[in-house]
């Protein structure tokens, strides 16, 4: 959709005011085909599903054939995601976490039965522009929350784009914990599910272990399937909105416990329960879902309860007392909610500090380059505190990179990310890696890119070299000023201190044959390396200062060369053609 949600309240605030709750359920109840919603079968049921096409968004309804009720429902069959794997592509990338898990047996088997259907009906919803709403009723809404899954795990879920599920009645519990941690891995899809329930409605609450009142509040054994994404349930007297699994799962328990079973219904009609909602945003402003907490964490919890039924009564000490546990229990599940969603990581939140550090740091290399030594040596010799203060901008940028890769590689669309990221993941990459390699070599280690070369460069090296094949566009084919610009090989100054290393092996007189040989070989690479860069102005101007450790290794290498010695770079240096490098000026064969 094109609305950006920050918590499940804005999700509900949204889909009930601007009336898509409601043509969502009338287009469940077109699906069915005008069933009478209380008629009853015994009998097995199967898939039907119908596409809409609106004028600024398409609909998929999924419900099944007879109407599913509780009956079809009673067990509680899990299947594990081992057994999953060959047949849904999006197991296996909820799996990427080294996570497992399981899901309801009678939901995937619906769905393993149409899956060729589906599957043209996925290609379908990927070849369309318009925003998507999926929606389903009872078991049907399950299989909407699955096919939504499959289709965050192909698409290019942007801002602008990603689905919204809303489903009906449906079984909260789709699968058990380890499903519910896989989703939540992926926060921003916490927006796209919000599941309808009502009290009247036994369904919604399938497989939750039994509790009386008393242990309510005090459940030690977790529960074997776990909700997940933003659950409105409703009541007579009000509803109530959350996004916290735990708390789901405990208001799920106590709103089986408000005093409505004699109220349930075989078929709920949530027409009504829309209109209800409607009503109430009409009388009572959408407050009645985003602003649920009016003074503080308990009075919210308190409205939430009541607004399931459940509320202090007089003379009714132990109930109460369980009262007070379950509100003490909801209170801590929900600050601990809220510590976690501070913990989230979002890459655009900090992009504004990214810029300013990464501008400091350009400061930093111009006034380097101006001392004729360069940032790279600047930083590997800490001379002054300016060269100090780098290193908390450096580890800053470092942490945020490594959490960035981390994260995308989790993500399903991880293409779109990387390229979207790419420019400022290769500037950083660029800039901080000779910062890394500097350290690394003052610390007298030794062959840093196979040794010491952290992985979140590599792959962010292998995301550059991915997109540029498959684009056959390179990020470096526009020519530019070779003064200002980063080394494109990030692992250049490694290279050079390698070379200086062989340098003092060749004038170490009691190194071995074999090491001079070996030095010897990989000197002669090395200055092929440097002019094949040179030729592709892809070094920046900085190596050529006269205190830089490159210009430190030529002076190193021209002692210890052959006067036959004739390779290309040989020349460059010692006919100082470099100084036409940084201007322009320079023309190679």
């Amino acid at each position: 959709m094109n609305q950006l949600f920050s918590s499940g309240s804005e999700v509900a605030s949204f889909v009930v005011s601007s009336g898509l709750l409601k043509l969502s359920w009338a287009k469940n109840l077109d699906c069915y085909g005008g069933v009478n919603l209380n008629e009853q079968h015994a009998l097995g049921f199967s898939l039907r599903y119908k596409a809409y096409q609106e004028a600024k968004f398409n609909i998929i309804a999924f419900v099944t054939s007879p109407i599913c009720t509780k009956s079809h429902l009673q067990e509680a069959e899990l299947v594990s995601s081992t057994a999953l794997r060959e047949t849904f592509p999006f197991v296996e990338f909820l799996c990427s976490n080294g996570n497992s898990f399981s899901i309801h047996k009678a939901a995937i088997t619906l769905f393993a039965a149409h899956m060729n259907e589906l599957l043209q009906l996925k290609n379908q919803c990927g070849s369309s522009s318009k925003p998507l709403i999926i929606t389903g009723h009872s078991l049907g809404g399950s299989v909407a929350s699955l096919f939504t899954l499959w289709l965050l795990e192909s698409l290019d879920v942007s801002a602008a784009t990603r689905p919204l599920c809303l489903t009906f009645g449906s079984p909260a519990l789709v699968g058990n914990k380890g499903f519910q941690q896989s989703i939540s891995e992926h926060p921003v899809w916490t927006s796209c599910f919000l599941h309808v329930a009502t009290s009247k409605d036994s369904i919604p609450r399938l497989f939750i272990p039994p509790h009386n009142l008393h242990t309510m509040g005090l459940t030690s054994q977790p529960y074997i399937y776990k909700p997940f994404g933003t659950f409105l349930l409703c009541f007579d007297m009000g509803c109530t909105c959350s996004d916290n699994p735990e708390a789901i799962s405990e208001l799920l328990v106590a709103m089986g416990m408000g005093g409505t079973r004699n109220e349930e219904q075989l078929v709920v009609d949530y027409g009504k329960i829309v209109e209800q909602l409607e009503s109430w945003i009409i009388f009572e402003g959408i407050s009645q879902f985003s602003d649920f907490m009016p003074n503080s964490l308990r009075a919210g919890t308190i409205l939430q309860l009541e607004a399931i039924g459940l509320q202090k009564r007089q003379q009714q000490q132990q109930q109460n007392n369980d009262f007070d546990k379950l509100i003490e229990k909801l209170e801590k599940l929900e600050e601990s909610c809220m510590l976690n969603k501070r913990k989230v990581f979002d890459p655009a939140k900090k992009l504004n500090d990214i810029k300013i550090k990464m501008a400091l740091l350009e400061w930093y290399k111009k006034v380097s380059k101006a001392e004729e030594i360069g940032y790279y040596d600047c930083y590997k010799n800490h001379l002054s505190q300016r060269d100090r203060d780098i290193v908390r901008l450096k580890k800053f940028l470092t942490n945020y990179w490594k959490e960035f890769v981390a994260q995308t590689e989790k993500k399903p669309q991880k293409e779109g990310v990387r390229t979207r990221w790419l420019y400022a993941g290769t500037n950083y990459r660029r800039m901080i890696e000779p910062l890394d390699i500097a350290e690394y070599y003052k610390n007298g280690q030794k062959n840093y890119i196979n040794n010491g070369r952290s992985d979140h460069y590599k792959k962010m090296e292998q995301w550059l070299e991915e997109a540029e094949k498959q684009s056959g566009f390179s990020i470096n084919s526009k020519k530019q000023n070779v003064d200002v610009i980063l080394t494109y090989d990030s692992c250049f100054w490694a290279r050079v201190e390698e070379a200086r290393i062989c340098c003092r092996t060749l004038e170490n007189a009691d190194a071995s044959i074999t090491d001079r040989g070996s030095s010897r070989q990989n000197l002669m690479k090395f200055e092929l390396y440097v002019m094949e860069q040179i030729k592709k102005s892809a070094v920046s101007s900085e190596i050529f200062l006269k205190d830089s450790s490159f210009m430190q290794w030529w002076k190193e290498y021209e002692k210890i060369i052959e006067p036959h010695h004739n390779l290309p770079l040989t020349d460059f240096m010692k006919n100082c053609k470099y100084h036409q490098y940084g201007s322009g000026c320079l023309v190679l064969n």
